[in-house]
């Protein structure tokens, strides 16, 4: 990544905040604070383990194997806030209604942009584009950019952390922001301790390519394997998202394209036409992890390593970009009020911001797995029932809609 602007990184001695992590969630929130560096002379530093390759002006080369995440309208609207959606609309395809079965039953809902004005209920962006994007405005930003280093100890201070990189650099941070994703093993060693609940469930994923055109259809279909996720891609690709019970991926992971896809159409059906070609298949164990603690003197936890939930739903980005928000909203009125951007007054604005937000997703998106998950004909009859009828009921459906697009917490 070019980063002309960055400051010199032995000059770091101390700075305002410090951001472990500067993947899709880190970045986001240093892209966020620019207006907060240029009005108070924020310093800020963001430390990144994974080494960045200066592409930032190469041609981009789309990939059918490139993860992708489900950005909502509410999401898309803070990168608009930010300046940075035009470019990441470039490569975004959009959702323009969300269709919900559940397999062997006819309840359907159908959710349309169209029924809340809206041109798109959301979209699937590329994670490399998105990255692209963030890291070329954090090259236009005054900060410190620490990449590849990781923090090999970090030290409580009576205004902070004190700081040691892998890169030499040493220093200390008014506020310091844990988001890595859970990877690097720092909340394990601040003693933050996080209650995972397994689902004794994998995710299979996989970009696959269908046999007619999607028209921004983005699918939930419910299955006794588990749920089975659809969303759209650019030209006639998708996104899978397939859900299995622990220990039955492997052998659809070493099956070939051809038996895969056939095992696919047979468990997914006919809706969205046939499965024509399936793109490298990679499979991750699913929990829902919540960190115990979300904040601490001088030290917030955003993104996967404060709450990791089941894909189903498809809020975990989306849920991440909100804490980003809200947490520069805390910021925003403590340096107005001359208050530390540290300081518990301030960190306590932030959660007080966040809790319901977490709570309602949290809630909403592991209930999803648990009702679709109970193999019991009463049951699936009034889940069948449900869909029907949510599907008549205009003010329910428009409700689900605006959740789902964040555009209500």
């Amino acid at each position: 990544m070019s980063n002309a602007k960055a400051q010199p990184r032995n000059d770091t001695r101390n700075v305002d905040i410090a951001i472990v992590g500067g993947g899709l969630v880190g970045a986001s929130l240093a892209c966020s604070l620019a207006p907060l560096i240029e009005r108070h002379g924020l310093r800020v530093a963001v430390i990144e383990a994974a080494p960045m390759l200066d592409a930032a002006n190469a041609p981009w080369q789309p990939s059918f194997d490139a993860r992708s995440s489900a950005i909502a309208q509410g999401s898309a609207q803070r990168f608009r806030d930010m300046g940075l959606w035009p470019a990441m609309a470039e490569q975004a395809a959009s959702i323009s209604r969300i269709h919900v079965s559940e397999r062997g039953r006819l309840g359907v809902t159908r959710l349309l942009a169209e029924e809340l004005g809206q041109t798109a209920l959301g979209y699937v962006v590329p994670n490399a584009w998105m990255g692209r994007v963030l890291h070329r405005r954090l090259a236009e930003l005054p900060l410190a950019w620490h990449c590849p280093a990781s923090v090999d100890r970090i030290e409580p201070e009576a205004e902070g952390y004190r700081l040691t990189l892998s890169d030499g650099s040493e220093f200390q941070a008014g506020l310091t922001v844990l988001a890595d994703g859970g990877r690097s093993g720092l909340k394990e060693r601040l003693g933050i301790d996080s209650d995972e609940v397994p689902y004794d469930q994998v995710a299979l994923i996989a970009n696959v390519e269908m046999s007619q055109p999607h028209e921004g259809t983005a699918y939930e279909r419910f299955t006794r394997e588990g749920p089975i996720a659809l969303l759209p891609l650019p030209g006639q690709q998708m996104a899978l998202i397939w859900t299995h019970g622990a220990g039955r991926e492997g052998a659809r992971l070493a099956l070939g394209d051809g038996d895969f896809l056939a095992d696919l159409q047979r468990a997914f059906g006919d809706r969205a036409g046939r499965f024509r070609r399936v793109g490298s298949r990679h499979a991750y164990p699913l929990a829902l992890v919540t960190a115990r603690e979300a904040i601490r003197p001088g030290l917030a936890v955003l993104g996967n390593a404060a709450h990791s939930l089941h894909p189903v739903a498809g809020q975990g980005f989306n849920l991440a970009l909100r804490g980003v928000t809200d947490l520069v909203a805390a910021l925003e009125l403590a340096l107005a009020n001359g208050e530390a951007v540290g300081g518990m007054l301030t960190l306590r604005d932030f959660e007080a911001r966040r809790i319901v937000d977490r709570h309602n997703v949290v809630r909403f998106s592991d209930g999803l797995v648990r009702l679709f998950g109970i193999d019991n004909g009463l049951l699936s009859h009034a889940r069948a029932a449900g869909l029907v009828g949510l599907n008549l009921v205009g003010p329910l459906r428009r409700g689900l809609a605006r959740r789902a697009m964040g555009l209500e917490r």
